[in-house]
């Protein structure tokens, strides 16, 4: 499934319950396009005849077939580790070397937000044609897995510290082993 988000100040628009936000696998922000990009929207969508169609770029046995694949990539013990430090110290970044980030963090990353990454990693180490994950895999899945889990506090939205701020604190100081 594939949800959109619009700008909380839109009418019409309700933030999630965090329940519900902890069952999407990833939260992915998409900026404006570039102005070659938006004109090329404009060429294709500014036209009062029919929309171009979508065509399948796979079939259904393809991607079950891909979702298989993904299940054997390699996932190292280690790596397994990583991502429940990194989560856990989400919920408790004082334990983990960071006092200074307890009071930015309302709540938390969920034990699912290990599942999902450990997921989104292997996904990632698939694309990238490895048979394993790497630090790497894991780091660059990180933001995406948990900026929606780990709910910022009051204060520091007064001093303009987001999710994302956290996160690359934590893979900053986390220790991969």
């Amino acid at each position: 499934m594939l949800a959109t988000q619009n700008p909380i100040e839109q009418e019409g628009t309700y933030p999630l319950p965090e329940a519900q936000l902890d069952r999407f696998l990833l939260k992915i922000v998409v900026g404006y396009p570039t102005k070659e990009d938006e004109r090329e929207v404009v060429d294709r969508m500014a036209r009062t005849g029919a929309k171009p169609k979508a065509r399948a770029l796979a079939t259904k046995e393809q991607i079950l077939a891909a979702r298989d694949t993904v299940d054997d990539v390699v996932l190292d013990p280690r790596l397994r580790d990583y991502i429940v430090d990194l989560v856990r110290a989400s919920r408790s970044p004082k334990d983990h070397g960071l006092p200074d980030l307890q009071p930015f963090i309302a709540t938390g990353a969920s034990p699912r937000a290990s599942i999902a990454l450990a997921l989104a990693a292997r996904a990632h180490a698939f694309l990238a044609g490895r048979p394993f994950v790497t630090p790497q895999d894991v780091k660059a899945m990180a933001p995406d897995v948990m900026r929606h889990r780990l709910l910022v506090s009051f204060e520091a939205e007064a001093e303009s510290v987001d999710a994302d701020t956290v996160i690359q604190r934590l893979l900053e100081t986390v220790p991969v082993p």
